[in-house]
């Protein structure tokens, strides 16, 4: 064998295992006994150290040097390789197998704390989680993956990207966003709010048959319910869950098309490239525009939401919105609550930049994790205008930090603004589109995605990707000006 056939080979097995402690993931989070925790992060910890190995393995040096690449995705995939390489020797074996360990037991003492509201149950564990997280980044900072380790943890999910370019983006997005929340929160026209009881097994058939309206590929993928809904898996397996409260189904619906939109970009990857580092998202910031797209500019728009209400009252009886119309402005009514997820496009974003500047102090050291709770409160009030009533409504409603995944949540508003340019170019390029969606088929933009975005997976860098997706390189505009025009109409804003 060559050196470059040694390698993918290695690379192959490498990604399986990758994959197989991805799954664990997914049970731990969704039939996993809770007995099983303890031994849960043993197990997790041990793979992690099997798989820190071989990606530390001094082989793969030897066999990049070697290698020479068949192609153009060969030489990518040498490139990320590599990357990988380099980034994975600066984390000790020791602080990798830790990590893994600790972040898997945190999940349940995070889940068990946000259920009793009780912080101080869960700040022991945050504790060992950011202290970890920060030794990590200065691990990688010093190896030259970013200017400090905030940096170096944000690499991990957008490579390239730093907290200083964030913040500007932010800077630039954040005065339009809060003019237009005042706008809309003054204005005279108000939707009114979705009223009644849904039951979880009519919720879930629906949540299905809105997935079915995105092509989701059922025969490679699974539906189930979790505490904080995500996706997992890669290629013939990507599974989704969601989760119900009955007497808010936009919970479990738009959970579902949001997840759905991070599987079909997995189940959309060239098969050429599975099992390579070219066979996933290339980021998070561009996972992320596919499902901000696939629940925002699609799944909330005026066409589809104009046969969800005809759907919803065929399963759930009379709905309060009188119309179709008055129904696109209830699932789309602005208003200043608690949750992230649940957030309506105008506040979603500032619900990011609060945990940006939050998490960005707590690795940097200017923010302990005993103050917390009381600077998110103070910001949260500063922000939204209301005061946090429970823990779970703050610091503890969302799962990703007792994961370890600091420096995930920015990707969030990257990937709303990487949608945002991918938005303007699918209009332009379907101009029909709005007839399909009118009749709960949104396929014909999941055919464009999967051409345009989900087939390369890791084949170029982010922002490339998305440039060549829309022409264009990526800014905020757009997806501001879509905010502005789609607000407008609903307020009735002049």
């Amino acid at each position: 064998m060559s050196a470059f056939a040694e390698l993918m080979a290695f690379q192959r097995e490498t990604e399986a295992l990758a994959l197989i402690a991805g799954r664990l993931e997914w049970d731990q989070e969704t039939v996993m006994p809770p007995g099983a925790a303890q031994q849960r992060g043993e197990e997790s910890a041990a793979l992690a150290g099997v798989i820190h190995a071989r990606r530390t393995d001094p082989r793969i040096g030897d066999w990049l040097a070697a290698a020479e690449a068949p192609d153009a995705a060969g030489q990518r995939a040498l490139e990320l390789i590599a990357r990988a390489h380099r980034r994975n020797g600066c984390i000790p074996a020791r602080l990798a197998a830790e990590i893994a360990r600790v972040t898997s037991l945190a999940q349940g003492i995070w889940a068990a704390a946000r259920a009793a509201d009780d912080v101080a149950r869960f700040l022991p564990t945050l504790r060992n989680v950011v202290a970890l997280k920060r030794e990590a980044g200065q691990a990688l900072a010093a190896g030259g993956f970013g200017a400090d380790a905030y940096d170096a943890l944000i690499d991990e999910y957008e490579p390239g990207m730093t907290a200083a370019r964030l913040a500007a983006m932010f800077g630039r997005m954040r005065p339009r966003l809060v003019a237009l929340r005042e706008a809309v929160l003054g204005a005279e026209r108000r939707p009114k709010p979705l009223e009644g009881l849904f039951p979880k097994e009519a919720q879930l058939a629906f949540a299905r048959e809105l997935a079915d309206a995105f092509g989701y590929d059922w025969a490679r993928g699974r539906l189930d319910l979790a505490v904080h809904p995500f996706s997992s898996g890669q290629g013939e397996d990507v599974r989704i869950t969601t989760r119900v409260v009955e007497t808010e189904p936009f919970n479990c619906f738009y959970s579902t098309i949001h997840e759905v939109g991070h599987a079909c970009y997995e189940q959309g990857i060239d098969a050429a490239h599975r099992l390579t580092p070219l066979g996933q998202g290339v980021s998070m910031g561009v996972h992320e525009s596919q499902s901000r797209i696939y629940e925002n500019q699609l799944g909330r728009s005026r066409a589809f939401t104009g046969w969800m209400w005809g759907r919803m009252r065929d399963i759930f009886g009379p709905l309060r919105a009188a119309d179709a119309a008055a129904f696109w402005g209830t699932v789309n009514r602005v208003h200043s609550g608690f949750i992230r997820t649940e957030a309506d496009e105008v506040h979603y974003n500032l619900h990011v930049m609060l945990r940006f500047d939050l998490e960005r102090e707590l690795i940097g050291g200017g923010l302990e994790v005993e103050d917390l709770e009381a600077a998110w409160n103070d910001r949260f009030h500063r922000d939204f205008g209301v005061v946090v009533d429970r823990p779970a409504n703050g610091m503890l409603q969302d799962v990703h930090w007792s994961v370890g995944a600091i420096g995930y949540f920015p990707t969030y508003s990257l990937g709303n603004v990487y949608a945002g340019c991918l938005h303007r170019a699918l209009r332009a390029d379907l101009p029909e589109l709005d007839a399909s969606l009118a009749q709960g088929d949104a396929r014909p933009a999941t055919a464009w995605l999967r051409e345009k975005v989900q087939r390369t997976g890791g084949l170029y860098d982010p922002a490339a990707t998305i440039a060549r997706a829309c022409g264009f390189a990526p800014t905020e505009e757009p997806l501001l000006d879509y905010l502005e025009a789609k607000f407008g109409e609903i307020y009735g804003l002049s």
